[in-house]
């Protein structure tokens, strides 16, 4: 049998464990992927990438790729309502794209996971101490001192994995979590749903018509773009308990669910695909059994409404990958890992129970206790959940709290309110650079990073000898600006310590004294040195 020694182990070639390969070798961990299928999805599945994935993406590199293998963001960014897509009754509403696209240098958009993988497949097959293996399946996982065996089994043969720490990528029915004794909390299946994925020429739809998301009552369905072209998607149900089954979906029956939900009766259609799955929101109890983590769908499954579940995931993938990193550098101690159940588990729950809400707004729809206008102010009015993607925040070891209260909007899940209280996401501030305007998170990397006013701070972090980048903001530094030092709480004198997941670490209005011991103190507090 071949052997291979590895510093992390990713199980799962989807979106999540694609990001963890991505984000592992920018810190320079040497990984294994293994994905048992042998290429990437052929199935949309998820297509919305929320704005806080955008900005990941940015930072990879892929931001301007997946743009363009994308649907265009002011045509498609809309959900309707109505009996079909050419009923009198059909409504549509965009999303608020003026309103939220100043709190980010990017923002919300539409690409189909099935070109998205491909993506970051590049990506991460490109990476620097990166093998990825797709047609491979892990076999067997133990726990041994100092890490975790492994057989994975692919065209090669059988081989042997030495790790250090195993990233279990591999989906709600992978099998991993299981094999950990991990439960699930949440309610039961919500629904048994078939995607029927085809192809048509629904050109002669006016852009009035045309929107990523058609809740349908006639007979009750979705209906979702998935290029700007040709091809769509129909999502429908059946009840098991009345004798319901994939089995029933023959091409005939796929055929006039089609027809039926554009509603032209001879409207040209092929069939590209078929694929059951189920509606659940349930989350695991704990993301962690000793040296193997959970990502993704294998933590916790969100329902379709809002397309919160991939983010959600390729966002654990992005908190865990710095930690595995830093521990394994040996700049941080063990503990450090213990945060990421911590930080990713209550965001889990409440991006869960978030997309429960979306979801039972479109059973109430179906059942028609709610009128078409009613319907369409409501499934749009939650399409704007800023509050709820950038708005997160941490709180455990791995963050210095300052004392400062949290923002308290009227509606967190629609209104983003940006602070740079430790614990948040690092917000976003136009900067003048010599090369033009620059986003404050376009100068966060893999390091920690840390921006001040003050040349003070600056020298002082030099002098801290850790891996620390430095981002001077005044009129005397490398980039510019009249209002950052008061947008992020820390006025001319203090400063902000940036995680390299661009998390607030730590904070403070105060100047660094003679060595800026309160930095490394904060360092080390968040490191789990002791």
């Amino acid at each position: 049998m071949n052997q291979l020694e590895v510093d992390v182990l990713v199980v799962g070639g989807g979106p999540v464990g694609l990001s963890a390969a991505i984000e592992l070798s920018r810190h320079g961990v040497e990984t294994l992927l293994v994905e048992k299928h042998t290429g990437t999805s052929i199935f949309p599945k998820a297509r919305l990438i929320t704005t806080r994935t955008m900005e990941i993406f940015r930072s990879w590199g892929v931001q301007d790729e997946v743009e363009s293998a994308g649907m265009p963001r002011e045509e498609f960014l809309a959900v309707g309502v109505g009996s079909s897509l050419t009923a009198d009754d059909f409504v549509r509403s965009a999303a608020a794209l003026r309103r939220d696209a100043p709190h980010s240098p990017t923002y919300t958009f539409l690409c189909s996971q099935d070109l998205l993988e491909v993506i970051l497949r590049r990506a991460a097959e490109s990476g620097p101490g990166a093998d990825v293996r797709f047609g491979t399946a892990m076999t067997s996982m133990c726990e041994v001192p100092g890490g975790v065996e492994a057989v994975v089994s692919g065209p090669a043969g059988e081989t042997r994995v030495r790790c250090r720490y195993v990233v279990a990528a591999d989906g709600s029915r992978g099998g991993v979590r299981d094999s950990l004794g991990i439960k699930t909390e949440g309610p039961p299946v919500l629904g048994h749903m078939i995607s029927i994925m085809f192809e048509a020429d629904l050109g002669f739809l006016p852009r009035e018509r045309r929107a990523a998301l058609s809740f349908l009552r006639d007979p009750p369905c979705a209906l979702e773009a998935v290029d700007h072209e040709r091809r769509w998607m129909v999502q429908t149900g059946y009840e098991p308990e009345q004798g319901g089954s994939p089995a029933d979906f023959t091409e005939d029956v796929c055929l006039a669910a089609v027809r039926a939900a554009v509603g032209v009766p001879g409207l040209p259609v092929t069939i590209l695909g078929v694929m059951p799955w189920l509606q659940q929101a349930r989350v695991a109890d704990d993301f962690r059994s000793g040296r193997v983590f959970l990502a993704g769908d294998a933590a916790h499954v969100a329902t379709p409404q809002g397309g919160f579940g991939m983010n959600c995931g390729i966002q654990d993938a992005h908190n865990l990958a710095w930690k595995l990193a830093a521990v394994l550098r040996g700049t941080a101690g063990p503990a450090l890992l213990d945060t990421y159940t911590t930080e990713r588990r209550p965001v889990a729950v409440r991006t869960v129970d978030e997309s429960l809400t979306n979801a039972l707004i479109t059973f109430r729809m179906m059942e028609g206790r709610l009128s078409m206008e009613e319907a369409v102010d409501q499934q749009a009015g939650r399409r704007s959940c800023e509050g709820l993607v950038l708005g997160l925040a941490y709180e455990s070891a791995a963050v210095v709290a300052d004392g400062t209260a949290a923002p308290a909007p009227g509606d967190p899940y629609r209104t983003y309110v940006p602070t740079a209280r430790p614990g948040h996401r690092a917000p976003h501030v136009w900067l003048t650079g010599d090369g033009g305007p620059v986003s404050t998170l376009d100068l966060l990397g893999p390091r920690f990073t840390l921006m001040t006013a003050s040349r003070a701070w600056a020298r002082a972090a030099h002098r801290t000898g850790g891996d620390l980048a430095v981002a001077e903001i005044s009129p005397t530094g490398a980039y510019g600006s009249a209002t950052w030092a008061a947008e992020y709480g820390v006025g001319e004198a203090g400063a902000v310590l940036i995680r390299p997941d661009g998390h607030v670490g730590w904070r403070t209005t105060s100047g660094p004294g003679t060595r800026g011991e309160s930095l490394t103190r904060a360092l080390a507090g968040i490191l789990a040195l002791g």
